[in-house]
């Protein structure tokens, strides 16, 4: 059947017809448009992230188990039992004093040594960091792999703490790493009866669940010459990601061989702001914590300037307004711990102001 077309109907209907069509089209659009952006995010936020296991490469045949650890009698007790750190900057000496109190008050039995590199580190930092009982230990820079690309600029030193797998040549049997950015809570020379070549907690990130990585800020390890020399030559060889420099390099190298610690090894801030019932659930037995995403003692997470000592406590407590204020308790421990450090060893630590703030100077 034909259809004749008649004008005088297609301007009777126009005026009803064009708003509602073109308004349809419009948020047709709109919600496409927002469906697929949600959908990139959401896949980008939620998808799974890579993990060691993606990109496993078998990097070294070096054994799981300690032989001579297993034959020690006296594992917690042993004079071969040695805690270390490490600062390659003056600015974190006053946060390693810190740490040693903390380790007083917790009577660990073990001897304690700071990692440092002669040429970065002063006189003055030098002796700050040995104030509350550690003793100073040069090290030999370890440099990064493509002189430092791709690795955040806090990190070009970090490949220089695969050196405490050579403390075996400072007698060291079993050693517990502890970043300077650390204290000690609880006791834990437990970890020392451990014959595991390598014992680290899980990381964890506050915009995504738990993964199969660990966190290098706090580790058990028997130091090996053999395990040392293997862990340099994959510096610039191994497969990892570059940004977190010696923690990626490290779930890289020992991918199948991590022992994984119970969180409460390693208390990593980024617990409690990811899931506050984990952090409650871990608290009375947290033996050290991990101030990671709030630094106590510099002035914020990008200006790692040197904080006057008087100015800590009160550098802590004003830090921990921020992300939103969840920190206030753990800052506050660190705040009291430095108060009791300078009430201590206040004597020494004045002494150690008087001192060259030169890196690479020698003297004490």
């Amino acid at each position: 059947m034909r259809v004749l077309w008649n004008p005088k109907y297609y301007a009777q209907w126009q005026g009803v017809l064009r708003p509602w069509t073109w308004g349809w089209l419009y948020w047709t659009a709109l919600v496409s448009v927002a469906l697929n952006v949600f959908w990139v995010v959401f896949s980008i936020v939620k998808r799974p992230q890579p993990t060691v296991f993606d990109r496993y490469t078998k990097i070294h045949n070096l054994p799981l188990v300690d032989e001579h650890a297993l034959s020690d009698p006296h594992p917690i007790d042993g004079h071969g039992n040695v805690i270390a750190t490490s600062f390659f900057t003056d600015e974190f000496a006053t946060a390693i004093a810190a740490l040693g109190h903390s380790l007083n008050r917790v009577n660990t039995t073990a001897r304690r040594l700071a990692l440092y590199i002669p040429e970065q580190v002063s006189p003055r930092g030098l002796c700050i960091a040995g104030a509350s009982g550690f003793t100073p230990y040069a090290v030999e820079r370890i440099s990064p792999p493509d002189n430092g690309a791709g690795i955040f600029p806090h990190f070009v030193d970090q490949f220089t703490k695969l050196r405490i797998w050579e403390l075996g040549e400072a007698g060291a049997r079993g050693v517990v790493y502890l970043d300077a950015d650390t204290l000690a809570v609880r006791n834990f020379d437990e970890l020392f009866a451990l014959p595991f070549g390598v014992a680290a907690a899980p990381d964890v990130y506050t915009n995504k669940a738990w993964g199969v990585s660990v966190n290098a800020g706090v580790l058990f390890l028997r130091p090996s010459a053999a395990t040392f020399r293997a862990l340099r030559a994959a510096v610039d060889t191994a497969p990892y990601w570059r940004h977190e420099a010696e923690q990626a390099l490290l779930n890289a190298f020992f991918a199948g061989e991590l022992v994984k610690l119970p969180y409460a090894y390693n208390a990593n801030l980024a617990i409690k702001a990811y899931s506050r019932r984990v952090w409650e659930g871990i608290k009375r037995e947290i033996r050290v914590i991990h101030y990671t995403m709030v630094k106590p003692f510099t002035r914020d997470n990008k200006n790692y300037a040197w904080v006057p000592m008087e100015e800590l406590e009160a550098n802590a407590r004003r830090r921990s307004a921020e992300e939103g204020g969840i920190f206030v308790e753990e800052m506050e421990y660190w705040a009291q711990t430095w108060r009791e450090t300078y009430a201590l060893y206040g004597e020494r630590l004045r002494y150690c102001m008087t001192l060259s703030n030169k890196p690479g100077q020698e003297g004490n």
